[in-house]
């Protein structure tokens, strides 16, 4: 009999679980959960709904992958977002593809998931051991031969696979257990850096704009006057600063230091500096009288229009009959290139996800076994592998999982 370990009962670890028990009748399967029930996080994923994955071919699904995307080559041609949904439906959890190709589960409801999951480990013998948390790895001769529980209790193993998380959302477990357990075998472990995050502003005007969503605009990352990233979608201002969509998105491709980026919001991305100046021209021309702030309304949320002119270092009150010829390519060049001076990012704990973990360099992306250490195997959010949302990071976690478990289970 083949004995394998799983420590996390998150959705890698549960898919583990699930992939290795599925192997052979020879192989025993213990999943280890140091929490009262398995699944915590993915029960708060997609605000409750549970973003499974995306319903794209293997090569879409790579281009939405910030990190080290040809890592996941192997795992996402052993486990596919098809055989995903397939799994769910063949476990009496219907799914449903909504916009932008995400899938969520029927009902929309998170725990039918984890349901499913957990029928899925009962089914094939996987024994499920609740408040039990490692406290470390059982090494000798060389290899991984199980974990020691707090409390000093050790189970042995013929391998065993880290499925521990991050650090985002600690209060559902993920508290940084499987870095610590990396570094102390000698693997490279990345800093853990939030992900799929809020940002805070170094200027206070964003904070008075708290709760205005903006929509069709084009956020703009750049590093030493070369691109990081732009898109057109949607933002929200908040009391700190910056989050929405295209923000969280952003912060994906934000390096550690960003001291020497610029970021900027185009408000008008659908015009070019002409049409916007002739538009300009109009609405001035129509309204001469009128003041600044007042005939900006028409091209942007009154809120936004407030604040706009003091950005741009004219005076609000000024009336369009006279605006200068610079005072207006001065609107322009701002409703295009907006500056968001940045402070720093949100707390990593409220991150979706976490950037950074186990170096891939330590880990063989054929199995998910370690390169440093036989018979340890890793999963999921642990690895310094992160995506953009959409379904993406679960299933880095479902593809990882069921490639490591299978890998463990056949030695």
């Amino acid at each position: 009999m083949r004995e394998i370990i799983v420590v996390g009962g998150g959705a890698a670890g549960m898919m583990a679980a699930v992939s290795a028990a599925s192997v052979s009748p020879e192989v025993g399967v213990t999943l280890l959960e140091r929490n009262e029930k398995p699944g915590k996080k993915l029960y708060i994923t997609g605000k409750g709904r549970c973003n499974v994955t995306n319903d794209c071919t293997r090569d879409e699904f790579l281009r939405e992958v910030a990190r080290n995307p040809r890592f996941l080559y192997s795992a996402l041609s052993a486990f596919s977002p098809q055989d995903m949904m397939a799994f769910l439906e063949k476990e009496k959890c219907p799914v449903t593809v909504q916009r932008g190709r995400r899938v969520f589960p029927a009902s929309e409801k998170a725990s039918d998931v984890t349901k499913a999951l957990v029928r899925a480990m009962g089914e094939r013998g996987v024994r499920l051991r609740l408040n039990a948390r490692a406290a470390s790895l059982l090494t000798e001769e060389g290899a991984c031969r199980g974990v020691v529980l707090e409390g000093g209790e050790t189970l042995r193993a013929d391998a065993v696979i880290l499925a521990t998380g991050g650090l985002s959302a600690p209060l559902t477990g993920s508290t940084g257990d499987g870095y610590f357990f990396a570094e102390a075998t000698g693997h490279q472990v990345e800093k853990p850096l939030p992900s799929l995050t809020a940002m805070e502003a170094s200027v206070p005007w964003p904070g008075e704009l708290q709760g205005l969503s903006l929509r069709n605009v084009t956020l703009t990352l750049t590093e030493k006057g070369k691109t990081r990233y732009s898109e057109l979608g949607e933002m929200l201002f908040t009391h700190f600063g910056y989050s929405g969509p295209l923000v969280l998105e952003m912060s994906c491709h934000l390096p550690e230091d960003f001291s020497s980026c610029a970021l900027s919001l185009n408000l008008k991305p659908g015009l070019s500096p002409e049409q916007l100046d002739a538009r300009l021209q109009r609405e001035f021309a129509a309204a001469p009288r009128k003041q600044l702030a007042t005939v900006l309304c028409g091209l942007m949320p009154a809120a936004l229009a407030g604040v706009f002119p003091g950005l741009c270092a004219l005076d609000g009150e000024k009336k369009c009959a006279d605006i200068t010829r610079e005072e207006r390519q001065t609107l322009v060049r701002m409703l295009q290139a907006l500056p968001l001076p940045m402070a720093r990012r949100r707390p990593i704990a409220e991150a979706i996800v976490t950037r950074g973990g186990v170096s891939v360099k330590d880990v063989n992306p054929a199995t998910m076994a370690s390169r440093r250490l036989p018979g340890l195997y890793f999963a999921g959010e642990l690895l310094d592998v992160d995506a953009h949302t959409g379904g993406y990071n679960l299933q880095i976690a479902f593809s990882t999982g069921y490639l490591a478990g299978r890998s463990a289970a056949e030695g």
